[in-house]
């Protein structure tokens, strides 16, 4: 593999977006990890449409993208003329089959296992939440246990204190 190809994780994870509950790329996004023109991409898309549907890609409405250009830095001048589509996991897969260069075979490799990352990390997560979940029920039960234990104690208490003295059975010493 060619080092040229090798790009960083947090270059390809910087790239990934929230979309309609997905986690999605922009077609201008990968068309600069591809190494290739944005409007090439989408001319490849096009003729391929068929490989291509909804779950794997989408274009975004214009609120999303007004949406999402806020949260995004971009320049005063130029910009898009036309709705940008996004590719789910899938679609980018797809795309390795409509893109044949070997950057974006390589590109596509790097991209996948980034996705593979960020669902484990998502699914650690989620195991963590529940162990924290998990550990404030047992705390939640210890401390009515806690107060459990200092009624019984106080119960105890009283009793001793109310008792009356006891006479003592057995040998008398004189």
């Amino acid at each position: 593999m060619d080092s040229k190809l090798i790009l960083s994780e947090e270059t390809i994870s910087n790239t990934i977006y929230y979309i309609r509950n997905q986690k999605v790329m922009l077609d201008r996004d990968l068309a600069v990890l591809y190494g290739i023109e944005t409007r090439v991409l989408k001319q490849a898309v096009r003729r391929n449409i068929t490989r291509f549907p909804e779950d794997f890609m989408f274009e975004l409405s214009k609120e999303e993208f007004q949406n999402l250009t806020s949260q995004i830095v971009t320049s005063s001048w130029g910009g898009t003329r036309k709705l940008p589509f996004v590719f789910t996991e899938h679609g980018i897969l797809m795309l390795s089959s409509v893109l044949n260069s070997e950057k974006a075979i390589q590109t596509n490799i790097q991209i996948m296992r980034i996705f593979t990352k960020v669902r484990q990390m998502l699914l650690d997560t989620t195991e963590m939440k529940l162990d924290i979940v998990q550990i404030q029920k047992k705390l939640e039960n210890q401390g009515k246990n806690i107060e459990l234990v200092f009624s019984y104690l106080d119960e105890l208490t009283e009793k001793k204190e109310e008792q009356k003295p006891r006479t003592k059975i057995g040998y008398k010493n004189n």
